[in-house]
């Protein structure tokens, strides 16, 4: 019988595009921290100019997430959180997931897929994410640049940011920033996914992964 064997058989489009997002997630869950610390120090400059508001120094990765878990607790290092994950789940399923599907459209289903192609796929998808996924990531940096202090918080929840954005600022307020958005992260998903789309194909053209099997207890490529 001509076919897959059970281990051969690809994964579908959908396997792609949840795997995609809950490993995403899982990356998320464990770097948030850092992401936090980093959009603080990036908004540091902006915060010296609130008159009412007293600055907080923060200094370095580190010492910023110290500064921050002494100041409003280890809880604010995930501020943001829920929109984090609805984000990568958002984000890197069409990002990641939707890749291949992408490059098969533009070689209309060629198993060699050129350069171009890659590219050209790397670009869509990584333009498609953004423009899905944009909400999510205004509320997720939003919830990660407040103090997480009494009497400091505009949004008491996720779903709640998501409404005041659009009632105080409209709409469009959630895909503040879209455009920049869309031209880095095309460029960033064409050097990713096609960096490793190209190193995969070597790999599996010359088996450089082959698992040499030992050769002890009698046994060998032989008795296998």
């Amino acid at each position: 019988m001509v076919g897959f064997k059970p281990t051969e058989v690809p994964p579908t489009a959908a396997v792609k595009f949840v795997g995609a997002g809950a490993a995403a997630c899982i990356a998320d869950l464990l770097t948030f921290p850092l992401d936090t610390a980093k959009v603080r120090l990036q908004i540091q400059g902006e915060a010296k100019r609130a008159v009412t508001a007293k600055p907080t120094n923060y200094k370095g990765v580190f010492g910023t997430m110290a500064t921050m878990v002494r100041n409003e607790g280890p809880r604010s290092l995930y501020n943001g959180l829920v929109a984090g994950l609805q984000r990568q789940m958002s984000f890197a399923s069409v990002r990641i997931g939707l890749y291949d599907s992408v490059k098969q459209f533009y070689t209309k289903g060629s198993e060699h897929a050129g350069i171009g192609s890659r590219l050209l796929a790397g670009c869509t998808t990584g333009a498609m994410a953004v423009a899905v996924a944009q909400p999510t990531d205004v509320v997720k940096v939003r919830f990660q640049a407040q103090a997480r202090m009494e009497g400091s918080r505009r949004y008491q929840g996720t779903l709640d940011a998501y409404k005041t954005i659009a009632r105080e600022e409209g709409l469009r307020g959630l895909w503040k920033g879209t455009s920049p958005n869309i031209t880095r992260n095309a460029l960033v998903n064409c050097t990713e996914l096609v960096t490793y789309d190209l190193i995969k194909d070597t790999l599996l053209t010359y088996n450089l992964m082959t698992v040499l099997r030992p050769r002890f207890c009698g046994w060998g490529p032989g008795t296998w």
